[in-house]
């Protein structure tokens, strides 16, 4: 599909299927923290779903990259509406026939092709939408975030920086899972 060799092809499918497996096992364990307040109490922050995310892929590693923005995003509680590769798409396309015969309620995984910019200026103005994350161009990066003001959408956009999707530092990790959760403070009173 995109025109690279078969060695390079499976090393994306392997981490991408690794990838699943990451989040998978994250998916219980990013819950929240108790901290102690001076006040006799304690502050536990409670890591929330956003709700529903729209995600702009890159184009580099087509596979991968819808991966690694897709999976920390569901286990964490969140719904997705997709926007895979815009020269890439049927990597996308085909993988929604493994969410289709996996156990993912529909719904979760929502995918849309087509002009990537012009999908996601729609996804920033929908006010049913909570998040957008866009990884493309500096200049949709900016319209991402311009456009976000008007209705305080959060955001997370990569500045049309290159991302590599097969490095575990740039391609999964915290980052991934913070971006997915909101936090939610309860302060709990102790003592007398």
């Amino acid at each position: 599909m995109t025109g690279r060799t078969k060695k390079s092809a499976q090393a994306e499918v392997d981490a991408a299927v690794e990838r699943l497996f990451t989040y998978a096992a994250w998916a219980d364990k990013y819950g929240g923290t108790v901290q102690e307040t001076t006040l006799r109490g304690i502050t536990v922050a409670v890591n929330e779903p956003v709700g529903v995310i729209g995600i702009a892929c890159p184009d580099e590693m087509p596979l991968l990259g819808f991966i690694s923005l897709m999976a920390p995003a569901i286990a964490r509680g969140n719904t997705v509406v997709m926007i895979p590769s815009q020269k890439y798409p049927l990597s996308a396309t085909d993988f929604y026939q493994v969410l289709d015969t996996s156990d993912v309620p529909p719904g979760v995984v929502n995918i849309v092709t087509g002009d990537r910019d012009h999908l996601t200026k729609t996804l920033v103005q929908h006010e049913d939408v909570d998040a957008v994350w866009y990884f493309g161009s500096a200049e949709g990066s900016y319209h991402v975030e311009n456009e976000s003001a008007a209705n305080m959408k959060r955001t997370w956009v990569g500045y049309g920086l290159p991302r590599d999707w097969m490095d575990r530092e740039q391609g999964e990790g915290h980052e991934f899972l913070h971006e997915a959760t909101q936090v939610k403070n309860i302060w709990v009173p102790t003592g007398e």
